[in-house]
């Protein structure tokens, strides 16, 4: 067995693999470790190697990468899934170094340190210039409950702080064994007085703090970013901190980095910055070295995926078999998430037909990551779903009948602290197609972009769809209409759904134009990454 070290990692977790019987480690870096991929079985990198195609194809006897840290940016997914390369990662393990330094930034904006000291240091005795503030009494809004976001309310109780947090992924229960109010945003915004950010960068979250959600903050507010720059819209943050709103910002991460001493934030006194250190501490790279080595070689020696980030190999027989049920379920997870409101905590799934019968893991795991797959911190896939959705305090159920109508289908069930959203598909000439929306006939492939309405079913509704979206240049690619059989209440007129499949995505301003007619009730854009 021969383990590829290409970067950096700590000395203990080097010598559990040397503690190996009959396993050759080497001990390279990100300049020469290439000369040995073709003898690697395991490859451990940090973030300066990149694992694409063309570094696996010399890879031919590479089973598994190990990426000492969380973020896998680095390595191809798709192309380590392909070739049978498992891919796992150490999440968590610089949890505790990034809160520590979320709470530095934040107490160094409070009392005011970096232009004391440098104040001091220049001859200067400018006590009363510096008068600061206690972090307690104040209000910390925390956007994403993961394992960092948890550290920090750990801390920032002891400050005694007023926590409150958004996450759409974490139970209400969790948070209230955390002494953590959850919100929404918009409250989250106008109530804080501090502002801290532990989400990854997806397309919900990219910019998120921008012109309209500064808008809505407390004047004097201050933001602290440690965990993707893509989330802050640096434009807006500088407007921002230009007229007062943001009092002052503390920056560990950029949208491009390294950056330039000329960057347009750095005009402002009140921006504190540092070179994407939160996790860059000695316990913190030693905890991640040690982890990943222990992973490895559980995998190596005993098949347990720990930490996983992409789907074990399976036979190409196997995989063609399962393919378009497995991307059935996590089509109609991505659906449900999609369309449903509140905070989840309950998932069901029903099997009918002949996959009825068959180990159904996989399929669970697929409509698993199909919900988590809007989370705000993890990638989630077959292989780590049920774990994150037990982070999550999801409870999660199975059910399997075989029964001869629409066989070979899946319902799923979300359950949230709203209502419960229940949809429904099968898989039609190897295509997921969605056939129920909570009870209601509604067939439309599961596929690309789509608009989702509830209204009533009354004269001119999809006369109003038509028009406004044609009013804002949008394609309807497919129209498909379902109604409830019979009537909600008494005189009442019949419940209708509508799934719209359009040739992009519908932003909220033109939801919010086909809102405008009493009848619809609601109206949601859904989108399937292919």
């Amino acid at each position: 067995m021969n383990i590829l070290i290409a970067e950096p990692l700590a000395p203990a977790g080097v010598e559990l693999f040397q503690a190996q019987a009959g396993w050759n480690t080497i001990v390279s870096n990100p300049r020469e470790f290439a000369q040995h991929l073709a003898e690697a079985d395991a490859l451990l990198v940090r973030s300066a190697v990149q694992v694409d195609r063309e570094l696996l194809a010399k890879a031919p006897r590479l089973r598994i990468v190990g990426r000492a840290g969380v973020g896998v940016d680095n390595v191809d997914l798709d192309a380590a899934t392909a070739a049978g390369v498992l891919v796992m990662n150490t999440p968590g393990g610089n949890a505790i170094s990034v809160a520590e330094h979320t709470l530095a930034l934040m107490l160094a904006m409070a009392r005011h340190i970096p232009q004391a000291s440098a104040s001091t240091r220049a001859g200067k005795w400018e006590k009363k210039k510096f008068m600061g503030n206690e972090l307690r009494g104040k209000t910390l809004g925390i956007v994403g409950l993961g394992s960092i976001g948890r550290e920090v309310v750990k801390r920032a109780q002891c400050f005694e702080m007023r926590v409150v947090a958004h996450d759409p992924y974490v139970t209400s229960h969790i948070a209230q064994d955390m002494n953590v109010e959850l919100v929404d945003l918009p409250t989250l915004y106008s109530q804080s007085d501090y502002i801290t950010l532990h989400v990854a960068a997806t397309d919900e979250t990219k910019g998120m703090l921008s012109h309209a959600a500064f808008a809505q903050m407390k004047d004097g507010v201050r933001i602290v970013n440690c965990a993707r720059g893509e989330l802050v819209d640096e434009q807006a943050l500088c407007h921002a901190l230009q007229s007062g709103k943001v009092a002052d910002a503390s920056l560990d991460v950029f949208s491009k980095e390294p950056v330039k001493a000329d960057h347009p934030l750095f005009a402002s006194e009140n921006v504190l910055a540092t070179p994407h250190i939160g996790g860059s501490t000695e316990e913190a790279q030693e905890i991640v070295g040690v982890r990943i080595a222990e992973q490895v070689v559980e995998y190596l020696k005993n098949g347990v995926a720990i930490n996983a980030v992409n789907m074990p190999a399976v036979s190409p027989e196997q995989y063609r078999a399962l393919g378009p049920y497995l991307t059935l379920a996590e089509r109609l997870g991505n659906f449900a998430s999609y369309i449903s409101s509140g905070h989840p905590k309950r998932v069901r799934l029903t099997y009918f037909g002949k996959i009825a019968g068959n180990n159904t893991t996989l399929l669970r795991n697929a409509a698993l990551a199909g919900v988590l797959s809007r989370s705000t911190e993890y990638k989630a896939n077959l292989v780590n779903a049920m774990q994150i959705a037990g982070q999550r305090g999801w409870d999660i159920a199975e059910a399997h009948e075989k029964r001869i109508v629409h066989s070979d289908s899946i319902r799923l069930e979300l359950e949230t602290d709203t209502g419960i959203t229940r949809v429904e598909g099968a898989v039609v000439m190897e295509k997921p197609r969605l056939t129920q929306v909570d009870g209601i006939f509604c067939e439309a492939t599961l596929a690309g972009f789509l608009i989702f309405t509830k209204n009533q079913d009354v004269p001119g509704v999809i006369g109003h769809v038509g028009t406004v979206l044609g009013r804002n240049r949008i394609n309807i690619a497919n129209f498909s209409l379902g109604r409830r059989e019979g009537p909600t209440g008494p005189g009442e007129p019949l419940e209708a759904v509508a799934v719209v499949s359009t040739d992009g995505l519908v932003p909220e301003s033109v939801l919010a134009q086909l809102r405008e007619n009493p009848a619809v009730k609601f109206a949601r854009s859904v989108e399937f990454k292919q």
